[in-house]
C-alpha cells in the first residue's frame, strides 16, 4: 500500500508545480495591487489581513475556473483543444511581453499616504484585485482552462493547490518582507531580472501546453 502511495503522490507533484509556476509568472508584475501590498507592508498596517484576502481571492477564482471548465472540457474534447490553444498563445505572448519589458524595466514604489483602518485597507485591496479585468482572464480563464485539463479531480486539485501556494508565497513575501524588499524592487535592474525569468517561465509553459491543442499526428 505504501509503495502504491508513493507513485500516486509523485504524480500529483507535476500539476502542483505547473500551477505554482503559472501563478508565479502571472502575479509577479508591477501593478496597483502589488504596490498596495508593498505599501502596507512598509507601514506594517493590516498586512496579515491583506495577504490573506489576496491569496483567498486568487484561490477562489482559480478553483471556480477549474471546476466550471472541467465539466465542459470532459463533455466536449474539442473545447479542451481550443482552450489549450488559446492558453498556449496567451502564455507565449505573455512571455514575449515580459522579455520585452525586461529591456526597459521600471521600478516599484510604495506611496506614502495617510494610515488606513482595516476596513479601508481591505476595501482598497478588494478594488485593486476584483475591479481589474486581468484578474479574471488570468485566474478564471487561463488558470482555469489549464487546470481543467489535468487528468482527474486529484490532479486538478493539486494544480489549484500549487497555484494557490504560489499566490500565498508571493503576497506573503511582498507584504511581510516589504522592509527588506522595498530597496530591491525600487531598482529597475531587479525587475529586469524578474521579468526575464517570468518571460522564460511563460514560454516554457506555452511549449508544454501546445501539444494539448495540436497533438502530433
Amino acid at each position: 500500500m505504501l509503495d502504491d502511495a508513493v507513485p500516486a503522490t509523485a504524480s500529483l507533484l507535476a500539476p502542483a508545480l505547473q500551477g505554482l509556476l503559472l501563478t508565479f509568472g502571472l502575479i509577479v508584475a508591477i501593478g496597483a495591487q502589488n504596490a498596495f501590498v508593498l505599501r502596507q507592508g512598509l507601514r506594517r498596517e493590516h498586512v496579515g489581513s491583506i495577504v490573506l484576502f489576496c491569496t483567498m481571492a486568487d484561490a477562489v477564482l482559480m478553483a471556480a475556473g477549474v471546476a466550471g471548465l472541467a465539466g465542459l472540457v470532459s463533455e466536449h474534447p474539442a473545447v479542451a483543444r481550443v482552450l489549450a490553444g488559446a492558453g498556449a498563445v496567451f502564455l507565449g505572448a505573455y512571455g514575449l511581453i515580459a522579455l520585452w519589458r525586461a529591456r526597459a524595466p521600471g521600478a516599484l514604489h510604495a506611496s506614502d499616504t495617510r494610515a488606513l483602518s482595516r476596513p479601508q485597507a481591505l476595501a482598497q485591496v478588494a478594488a485593486f484585485t476584483l475591479l481589474n479585468p486581468h484578474v479574471y482572464l488570468d485566474t478564471v480563464l487561463l488558470v482555469g482552462s489549464l487546470g481543467a485539463q489535468q487528468p482527474g479531480p486529484a490532479s486538478q486539485a493539486a494544480f489549484v493547490a500549487g497555484a494557490s501556494f504560489g499566490s500565498l508565497a508571493w503576497f506573503s513575501t511582498l507584504g511581510f518582507g516589504a522592509a527588506r524588499l522595498a530597496p530591491l524592487f525600487a531598482r529597475p535592474r531587479a525587475w529586469q531580472v524578474m521579468d526575464g525569468l517570468v518571460g522564460l517561465t511563460m514560454l516554457v509553459l506555452a511549449w508544454k501546453v501546445a501539444p494539448m491543442a495540436w497533438p502530433a499526428a
